[in-house]
């Protein structure tokens, strides 16, 4: 039997919450999460976490020093959020929010 599911999502860290199952991230990182992928969609930066990406984020989060969030890049990269390859990390396809239908298929094993 086939089911059709629908979720309304008008903002980046509501689409974080429907994945979030999967990442475990707290309600800060969701955010942190959120700030980040909104300044990489307007930046275009191929490295999610720039020098210029996390000043964008801290500015916006209050936070002083742009290097605090290197604490978040670490926690994105061990829990699958973010990926690391060629000094150059990117955001994990499933939280892409320019996505626009994903499609998943429950198996019962």
């Amino acid at each position: 039997m086939k089911k059709k599911l629908t979720i309304k999502i008008n903002s980046t860290y509501k689409y974080l919450q429907v994945w979030n199952g999967i990442f475990n991230l707290t309600n800060k990182e969701l955010e942190v999460l959120s700030v980040f992928i909104d300044v990489q969609d307007i930046s275009k930066e191929k490295n999610f976490s720039s020098m210029s990406n996390k000043k964008k984020v801290a500015e916006k989060l209050l936070i002083k020093d742009p290097n605090t969030l290197n604490n978040y890049i670490k926690k994105f990269k061990d829990k699958g959020v973010l990926r690391l390859k060629s000094n150059i990390y990117t955001l994990n396809n499933l939280l892409d929010s320019n996505t626009n239908m994903v499609e998943i298929k429950l198996v019962r094993q």
